[in-house]
């Protein structure tokens, strides 16, 4: 009775746990064609900072190189990644089904994946700041408080969304 219990336990567990891995790797955002947006910029907030035609060919020029970099990499490091992914799986399964939970195998493991978010962050923030030192002085202001707006409006929906029910 006792291993059926964990086994249960170990269904529930280890779903939930892997995807709200997933919803952390993406700060909580939906995937799909929005998915790197963080990355590459919001296209409507960029459309209102009245950008020169150079500036709007130098993003155009700099998102396809990146667009063509992301999925070199993509290509190049497929088998890789889902070894690793698979790897990761295992040790969590292993985690989570061991007779006795081991607490510093855990953190190692949750040390770990906070490592590759941060290092996959760092390369976003990298990405991100190219594509802004197209923007002049003023244009980055503007966008600064275009997108503090943008905010504020998405956090009161979101307040309104849970006050709701």
């Amino acid at each position: 009775m006792k291993t059926a219990k964990k086994l249960v336990l170990a269904m529930i567990v280890l779903p939930l746990t892997l995807a709200s891995a997933g919803v952390f790797a993406n700060n909580g955002k939906e995937h799909g064609k929005q998915g790197h947006k963080e990355f590459i910029l919001d296209r409507g907030l960029m459309r209102e900072l009245d950008l020169t035609q150079e500036q709007q060919a130098q993003l155009k020029d700099l998102r396809e190189a990146m667009k063509k970099d992301l999925k070199a990499q993509y290509q190049e490091n497929f088998a890789v990644h889902q070894e690793e992914m698979q790897a990761h799986k295992e040790k969590m399964q292993a985690l989570v089904l061991a007779d006795s939970f081991d607490k510093a195998a855990a953190n190692e493991l949750a040390k770990a994946m906070l490592e590759n978010q941060a290092e996959h962050k760092v390369k976003l923030l990298e990405k991100q700041h190219q594509l802004l030192s197209i923007l002049t002085p003023e244009q980055k202001t503007k966008y600064i408080e275009m997108q503090k707006e943008r905010d504020s409006q998405r956090a009161q929906k979101r307040h309104e969304r849970l006050t709701k029910s």
